[in-house]
C-alpha cells in the first residue's frame, strides 16, 4: 500500500506546476463567463430567478387561454355529435349572458 502511495505522491514538481497553472486558468475562465458575472451577487440573482418565474407563468396562462378557446370554439361547431354538441352549447349559454353583462354601457 506504500507503494501506491509513494507512486501517487511522487508527482514531479514541474507536472504539478504545470497542473496548478492549467486550473488558474480554467478558474479565471469560467469567473470570465457573463452568466457569472450577472449572478455573482444574490439579490441579483433573485431578481432575475422571479422575472423568470413570472414570465414562465404568464406564458402558461396565455397559452393555455388561447388553446381552451380554440379547443371550445371547435367543440362548438360539433353539432353532429350530440353529447359533445350539448356540452359546447351549455358551456357558450353558460358564458355568453357573463359577456353580455360585462359590457359598459353606451353614453
Amino acid at each position: 500500500m506504500t507503494d501506491e502511495a509513494d507512486r501517487v505522491g511522487a508527482m514531479p514538481d514541474e507536472r504539478l506546476h504545470d497542473e496548478i497553472a492549467a486550473l488558474r486558468r480554467e478558474v479565471a475562465s469560467l469567473n470570465s463567463h457573463r452568466w457569472l458575472k450577472v449572478h455573482n451577487s444574490f439579490p441579483r440573482l433573485i431578481a432575475f430567478q422571479l422575472a423568470r418565474g413570472l414570465a414562465f407563468g404568464l406564458g402558461t396562462v396565455l397559452g393555455a387561454s388561447a388553446l381552451l378557446s380554440v379547443l371550445v370554439w371547435s367543440l362548438s361547431q360539433i353539432n353532429f355529435i350530440p353529447i359533445i354538441g350539448d356540452y359546447a352549447a351549455d358551456i357558450i349559454s353558460i358564458i355568453q349572458p357573463q359577456l353580455e353583462d360585462d359590457t359598459p354601457p353606451a353614453e
